[in-house]
């Protein structure tokens, strides 16, 4: 089986007049959500083999926090400026090309493509990924270039509002 936890990154902060949206860091609640949904996800045991982020400061600082949760060195985050600008077929590309030795990976993004990417694994329509939220996406195949609609589904999902540590 292989699986994808999609985590959106967390609440940015609009606050800084003429910073780049690529630059933009987390807010105060990013920086409360952040930590707490990484040790949510710790907690249930999971133990993914690779994180995978955008090179948004937002996405690399929400990863640096799960890394954290899961003892992860943070200088192992693999870090993608494609998924900066990409749309759900891009993420299916970056998908398919993974390593077959990786079961469980960890993947950080943005919206609106981690909701359309999301909804193309299930039929209860997920209006949005909210900031920190995570999707659950398992696929019944060994191979990642076998991982799509057919083999895979939303089996769960998290948002930092539902989750009380």
């Amino acid at each position: 089986m292989k699986t994808i936890f999609l985590i959106r990154h967390a609440k940015s902060d609009w606050g800084h007049v003429g910073l780049r949206d690529f630059d933009r860091p987390l807010s105060a609640r990013g920086l409360r959500d952040a930590p707490r949904m990484s040790a949510f996800l710790a907690n249930r045991g999971v133990k993914p083999d690779i994180l995978i982020s955008s090179a948004a400061n937002r996405a690399q600082t929400t990863a640096g926090y799960f890394a954290d949760a899961f003892g992860i060195a943070k200088n192992k985050i693999d870090l993608r400026r494609s998924i900066y600008d990409a749309d759900a077929q891009d993420i299916m590309d970056l998908v398919h090309e993974l390593d077959d030795n990786l079961n469980t990976i960890c993947l950080f993004g943005h919206n609106p493509t981690f909701t359309h990417f999301a909804n193309s694994f299930t039929n209860d329509y997920i209006d949005n990924i909210s900031t920190c939220g995570i999707v659950q996406i398992v696929g019944n195949g060994a191979n990642w270039k076998d991982f799509n609609a057919q083999t895979a589904q939303v089996v769960e999902q998290w948002f930092p509002k539902q989750i009380e540590i």
